[in-house]
């Protein structure tokens, strides 16, 4: 049965009370083999995007994580969107929170994202892991990193605060790398 945001949670059950498995979701902060990544530019992301949806197509692509491709450039793209088009309201992370994460702005810029963060009060902890097709959404990638690429957004963000234009770019490779990690290829 799948859930509202996309994930599947399948429960076999076998004869009598002895024997029942749920294959439920992937404890992310414990998959060992994901790819470590580090861009310097937002393009060098998209490009790597774009050779995992063909990949995907081609039938040799590997989902180490929940989501698909299509759900992690959805995702990845989604909040590159919001400084332009607005964040939804149940985005509003307490004040301790916020604290934590702008004072870990460097370091985070630095090392990169942790698996496992989630947004207080909002379902399932995160938004926008659409699903789409894996080329729509590297699309969908490749025209909000070349809006945040080009324009500086003006207000602040909700977690993070104000951030220069270079930092905007960390903020948005570091989230991409997070979520490509989980993808292999042959």
């Amino acid at each position: 049965m799948a859930s509202e945001y996309g994930l599947a949670r399948l429960t076999f059950t076998f004869f009598g009370p002895l024997a029942e498995y749920t294959m439920s979701e992937v404890n992310t902060g414990k998959v060992a083999n994901r790819r470590k990544l580090r861009w310097e530019r937002l393009d060098e992301t998209v490009a790597d995007a774009a050779a995992l949806a063909e990949a995907a197509a081609e039938n040799r692509l590997t989902q180490l994580g929940n989501w698909t491709l299509g759900q992690a450039c959805a995702h990845v793209a989604y909040w590159a969107e919001r400084p332009f088009e607005g964040y939804p309201d149940s985005v509003n992370p307490p004040w301790f929170m916020k604290l934590f994460m702008r004072l870990g702005k460097p370091l985070l810029f630095a090392k990169g994202m942790p698996t496992g963060m989630r947004l207080p009060g909002v379902p399932g902890g995160t938004l926008g892991q659409d699903n789409m097709p894996p080329g729509e959404a590297v699309e969908r990638l490749r025209a909000a990193f070349a809006k945040i690429d080009a324009d500086c957004p003006p207000d602040p963000n909700p977690l993070f605060g104000p951030m220069s234009h270079d930092q905007w770019r960390k903020l948005n490779l570091r989230h991409a790398e997070l979520h490509l990690s989980f993808f292999r290829f042959e």
